[in-house]
């Protein structure tokens, strides 16, 4: 009986011990999955839309906390400063009202200039008063127009900016008084609505219909004046997400990457026709330059 007694005894010991363990296993898996995170509530295109819509305001609200003004200003010293071998300054450039006259020349950006023969963009004629003047080489300059993530954004992009902030609060009203003029639209109309490269896509895949969006990003419908009419105005501007200044052209060149087409050449007659329709669509719209995005 002593036996028996000793073997109930041993084995109620080891259920016991068995017992705590498994509650401790419990106690443990309940104190793990109460530790892991939650996941959030999913959110609703209009909670995104308003949760942008808030940042954005964020961004804006106290316009001089824009980095942008730090490069129009460096743009205005490169502007006036006599560089490059013929030691000359910008200020005989002619951005089409007059040589030297910048007020209000971005508005009517794109135009045909005479003496170059084509329609410019503000960056291409930028440049073009750089060879002209200041006797500068232009295929050095072709080799890395536009800045990398973080790097400030470069010589012309800076005169740009500065360009552009001396036409704030004007409406942009591009010149369609010459027939090139006309013709740069229509081709750029032509290539914002043409599908091309590997993924078979053209800038009206994404900015050619309402209610687009890419990630949380809503996309307007630049083929629509009342939507291009408010974001066209807003550029050149600092990019919160790259950390420095983007202009036209260089936007241009990031949607033919995201496009998978080959780099989109500064100032090609293809990145200006684009420009020329874009501004030709926002025609009318409030410049804000510049501006300040995500």
């Amino acid at each position: 009986m002593r036996r028996k007694g000793k073997r109930s005894t041993g084995w109620l010991a080891r259920a016991l011990s068995v017992l705590v363990c498994l509650l401790a296993a419990g106690s443990w898996a309940s104190a793990e999955e109460s530790a892991k995170p939650t996941e959030p509530p999913a959110s609703s295109p209009e909670d995104i839309a308003r949760g942008l819509a808030q940042f954005r305001k964020m961004l804006t609200e106290d316009p001089w906390s824009n980095p942008a003004f730090l490069d129009a200003d460096r743009g205005e010293a490169i502007w006036k400063e006599k560089r490059g071998p013929r030691k000359q300054s910008l200020e005989t450039c002619d951005l089409g009202l007059g040589p030297g006259v910048v007020d209000g020349a971005y508005a009517e950006l794109p135009r045909y200039f005479p003496d170059a023969r084509r329609v410019m963009d503000v960056e291409s004629r930028i440049l073009w008063c750089m060879q002209r003047i200041q006797g500068f080489n232009a295929a050095k300059f072709l080799k890395s127009p536009h800045p990398a993530s973080g790097q400030p954004v470069g010589e012309i992009g800076a005169v740009a900016t500065w360009v552009a902030s001396r036409s704030d609060k004007k409406s942009m009203m591009p010149r369609m008084a010459h027939p090139k003029e006309w013709e740069a639209v229509a081709l750029g109309e032509a290539l914002f609505n043409r599908r091309q490269g590997p993924f078979d896509f053209s800038c009206a895949s994404c900015h050619g219909e309402k209610g687009k969006r890419i990630r949380l990003q809503s996309l307007a419908q630049l083929s629509n004046p009342v939507e291009a009419r408010k974001v066209l105005g807003e550029w050149p501007a600092y990019r919160v997400s790259t950390a420095h200044v983007m202009t036209l052209q260089h936007r241009l060149l990031d949607c033919y990457w995201q496009m998978r087409l080959p780099p989109l050449r500064f100032g090609s007659e293809t990145s200006v026709a684009l420009i020329a329709y874009l501004k030709h669509v926002a025609q009318g719209a409030e410049i804000k330059a510049p501006g300040l995005k995500r």
